[in-house]
């Protein structure tokens, strides 16, 4: 569902009487387009944002009425994909491989005789 109220910010006399800004609401727990499972998944990390199971997206960034429904459109099209997208694969964890381990110490090694060689020490 559509809505439109006057943007507010800087403007002219024209901003007085025209109702740039878009409110686009979309009742998430009665929608029939989406499937079950994207579905529930989306009210389960909308949960914040839902509003007796609708989710609202605003947009007044644009000064004509309809560059912010495109934006508004796309807004809640990219918010309702994030939400209903399936949850990332869980991360198997790796073992660092030795030979790059051995290498590493070895570096520091290297490191700390260069370093230690400096010193003053046995110069007499």
């Amino acid at each position: 569902m559509w809505r439109f109220s006057r943007s507010s910010g800087p403007g002219g006399q024209h901003v007085n009487t025209s109702d740039s800004r878009v409110e686009l609401r979309f009742d998430l727990a009665a929608t029939e387009a989406l499937p079950p499972v994207w579905k529930e998944r989306a009210l389960e990390r909308l949960a914040g944002r839902l509003v007796d199971g609708v989710v609202a997206v605003r947009a007044s960034e644009h000064r004509s009425q309809w560059r912010n429904r495109e934006a508004a459109a796309v807004r809640l099209a990219s918010l309702l994909a994030e939400a209903s997208a399936p949850p990332p694969k869980p991360r198997r964890p790796t073992r660092i491989p030795r030979g790059i381990n051995e290498r590493r110490l070895r570096e520091k090694k290297q490191r700390s005789d260069v370093k230690r060689g400096r010193t003053g020490r046995g110069w007499t």
